[in-house]
């Protein structure tokens, strides 16, 4: 199965989703399950985890609605106030849902460029293993140093770096952020998506040798067990078409062998995220 580890859905609202700016306009509508399935389809991909955009639980709600309607998403990836005095409470209310996989935190919004070391969140965190669920990290790669420690306190947590820690590629700025990233890949634990790549670069200039210093980077510091495809759907038509964003992936993986290929184009999705388990019955379908 071809599964696309990142994308998104969302009901357009101006005075929510603030953070669709002007020059993002083609975003400002309404993007659904409707929507992406012919994109899936078109591109050879038979799945997707959809993934948060919005902080509240009623964002995790109409993902989740969405998956129960639709076979093709076969994980969520929701938000949960993690430095809520309830938290455990509220994830394992949730837990019921088979599809809800894991469980994301907009960190590179926060003003506090060291917020994932907050005790209030890390006890939250503590809280995610005896639920089965895995934890995206979007961050900057300002906040790769705090990430790492972060990382390192826990190593029986699943973690993924979203969109490679958005490498500034559009100002050929990685010296840093290449140093960082093979540090956070030091970490068994710690997975990273390929997803996001083309939104870093030049939006109406990028090229594929832009993007290519930084799958070098992770692909030699992550190696091909704990790599991913996103295609971060429909952030990406920013920069380009789904089908660009696969290409861009698909091109520079055309020397590895099948067995690679399959890894980033869905098995590590699927092991990363328990897919297996969560179809084999263990937890109550919506």
């Amino acid at each position: 199965m071809n599964i696309d580890a990142h994308q998104h859905f969302w009901r357009y609202d101006r005075r929510r989703d603030t953070w669709i700016t002007e020059e993002m306009s083609v975003l400002r509508r309404d993007f659904l399950p409707e929507d992406l399935l012919p994109e899936l389809a078109g591109n050879g991909m038979d799945a997707s985890i959809a993934v948060q955009a919005d902080q509240s639980e009623r964002e995790t709600e109409f993902l989740l609605d969405c998956a129960g309607r639709h076979p093709q998403i076969v994980g969520v990836v929701g938000w949960f106030d993690l430095r809520a005095a309830n938290v455990e409470e509220r994830l394992a209310c949730f837990s019921r849902y088979r599809k809800l996989r894991g469980v994301r935190h907009i960190v590179q919004a926060e003003p506090d460029d060291r917020f994932l070391l907050r005790e209030d969140f890390r006890r939250g965190i503590r809280c995610l293993r005896q639920f089965g669920f895995t934890y995206d990290i979007l961050i900057y790669p300002r906040h790769l140093a705090a990430a790492c420690e972060f990382v390192a306190e826990f190593p029986e947590q699943p973690f993924v770096v979203d969109h490679l820690a958005k490498p500034n590629i559009r100002a050929r700025d990685l010296a840093r952020w290449s140093n960082q990233m093979r540090a956070m890949a030091l970490y068994p634990n710690v997975f990273c998506k390929l997803s996001g790549l083309i939104t870093e670069a030049d939006w109406l200039r990028w090229s594929a040798e832009d993007c290519r210093p930084c799958l070098d980077v992770v692909f030699e510091a992550f190696g091909v067990d704990r790599l991913m495809f996103g295609s971060d759907w429909p952030v990406c038509l920013l920069a380009g078409s789904y089908g660009q964003v696969k290409e861009l992936v698909s091109s520079y993986m055309r020397q590895f062998d099948r067995k690679d290929r399959e890894n980033i184009f869905g098995l590590n999705a699927a092991r990363f995220y328990g897919l297996r388990t969560a179809a084999d019955g263990s937890r109550a379908q919506r």
